[in-house]
């Protein structure tokens, strides 16, 4: 059944759908269909192209399948990712060598692409080598589970493949669950690739070679995808087809305009609301909130560590003592989130967790103390930036915090700037003092000090520089001794909460906005709707 375009304006002028089906069936159709809104879009099909919004990566994840993903788990009554667990997706099983430098992987015998042409090992191989070779955003993630060339992946047979390392990388595994991790229908794929472009990312941007729960029917960029399930999908954790046959996703710009179709029933689900909206969601009649504080996320309030005065400790740590948090976050957050500050521990931390509450309080007297020894008695003059797409939550953070370390003698500048200046010069390491936020999708201890705190990059917010965390990421990530790990990750830890190269503040609450009528919603490390769980009650 097509749906016709009509059914997908409905959604942006707030009508209903019952037009969208015809009148036999009517009633299951319009139950098993779900219309998401979002107010991003969605620019590609293919994750790995550069550029790609998170949007698509989302669309991915039901499209595509992978060699593994990752399980899921209940906290506090909430559905979230589980890292702990990894079950297979197109494979059926693996074994991992005695030395930890092999991994056998056995794929599904029964798996399709969508075509109905069968999975082969050939064709994992491909999507393998594609993924650590083309011009595209998935070979630097690779390489943090040290997947790097093709020589790394051997056909055995038919339906079964090697994996080789040269150490036992603790996230090799993990990073076949990515979204970058997409298993192509190579035979499909290399009938559009090209000379100058062998990996068919051109094609793959508008078109799919997938095997996934859900198959592309129809695609407008920037506007609008539908989705119909794949009948014959067999890579559910559970051996069952997703409940929902069609999903509807469309781009619905203005917040407020999401929150009166979920509100009017004319929606089913939106993840990227206002915060201001949600308390008044929270009572809707019509509609649910699922809120989940983003563990693998952090918002943050970095120093540059290579430009003065911010390259003195005592500096940073001055900063740290002289903020108001708890004013912070009520007032960016509403109190939605988890905060990490505040914690009581000093010297070694509780648990190897990581973000974790760091002990930051807010104490002016030492502030000031602190702001003496490091040679500025007086304090100094500074700017503070933030993006124009973080305003409604960075500008209130940013009028307090230039309150507070006004009241310390730092005379602050505050800076909105477009999201694309604002971007290019973090990336060109040319801001100073300013306000953003991370997410690790893989979200292991090690792995948040080896992308955040080491090498000079992109996401190396602070620019830091540490002999000792540099030496000790690379410990961590080879070391297949537990309580080698443990000490190694918790003396990460201490360094940070010492030298502050950046302040992390808190982890905001993933909200997700829904129909009473749906269920199973779950927080995903990529921050997007995984359909394949959803049902309707």
């Amino acid at each position: 059944m097509n749906i016709p375009r009509r059914a997908v304006l409905h959604l942006a002028t707030g009508a209903t759908l019952a037009g969208a089906f015809p009148m036999s069936g009517h009633a299951q159709s319009r139950a098993e269909t779900l219309r998401y809104v979002t107010g991003a879009n969605i620019n590609t099909l293919d994750p790995c192209v550069p550029g790609s919004t998170r949007e698509s990566f989302g669309l991915s994840m039901n499209v595509y399948d992978r060699l593994f993903t990752f399980g899921r788990k209940k906290v506090d009554g909430n559905w979230v990712f589980d890292p702990t667990v990894i079950r297979g997706e197109l494979a059926q099983s693996y074994e991992m060598s005695p030395d930890k430098l092999t991994i056998t992987i056995h794929l599904r015998p029964d798996a399709n692409w969508q075509d109905g042409s069968p999975v082969t090992a050939e064709d994992i191989k491909w999507s393998l080598d594609r993924a650590v070779s083309a011009k595209s955003l998935a070979p630097p993630q690779f390489s943090t589970g040290s997947l790097t060339s093709p020589d790394q992946f051997r056909i055995v047979d038919a339906k079964t493949l090697t994996v080789s390392l040269a150490k036992p990388d603790r996230l090799a595994l993990a990073n076949l669950c990515v979204p970058y991790a997409i298993m192509i229908n190579s035979k499909l794929a290399k009938q559009h690739a090209t000379a100058d472009d062998p990996w068919a990312l051109q094609w793959t941007k508008t078109n799919t070679a997938a095997s996934g729960a859900y198959i592309v029917e129809s695609y407008k960029p920037g506007e609008s995808v539908i989705l119909r399930r794949n009948d014959a999908w067999k890579g559910g954790a559970d051996g069952k087809l997703p409940f929902f046959r069609r999903i509807i996703l469309q781009t619905v710009p203005e917040a407020a305009t999401r929150a009166n179709l979920i509100e009017r029933g004319d929606a089913d689900l939106a993840i990227d609301l206002a915060a201001s909206d949600i308390p008044t969601m929270e009572k809707s009649a019509k509609a649910k909130v699922v809120s989940v504080p983003q563990t693998n996320g952090f918002t943050h309030i970095s120093m540059n560590t290579q430009i003065a005065p911010f390259d003195n400790p005592k500096v940073r740590q001055a900063i740290g003592a002289a903020l108001p948090y708890e004013d912070m976050f009520q007032a960016s957050l509403f109190g939605r989130g988890r905060r990490l500050y505040g914690a009581s521990w000093t010297g070694s931390p509780p648990s190897i967790d990581f973000p974790q509450p760091m002990p930051l309080k807010t104490d002016p007297a030492r502030a000031k103390q602190l702001l003496t020894e490091a040679g500025f008695p007086n304090g100094f003059k500074t700017s503070f930036a933030f993006s124009t797409g973080a305003a409604a939550t960075a500008e209130p953070l940013a009028a307090l915090l230039k309150e507070a370390l006004g009241k310390v003698g730092i005379e602050v500048d505050i800076q909105k700037k477009p999201d694309a200046e604002f971007n290019t010069m973090e990336a060109e390491k040319k801001l100073t003092f300013f306000t953003d936020s991370g997410t690790a999708w893989l979200p292991a201890t090690y792995y948040y000090f080896y992308l955040y705190f080491t090498r000079d990059q992109r996401w190396n917010f602070a620019s830091w520089k540490n002999t000792k965390i540099e030496e000790l990421s690379n410990q961590a990530r080879f070391e297949t001794d537990p309580a080698k790990y443990e000490a190694e990750c918790k003396e990460m830890i201490e360094i940070f909460a010492d030298q502050q190269p950046l302040l992390m503040i808190w982890q905001p609450n993933h909200d997700a906005v829904m129909a009473k009528s749906v269920d199973g919603y779950t927080y995903q490390f990529y921050r997007q709707a995984d359909f394949r769980d959803l049902v309707r009650a």
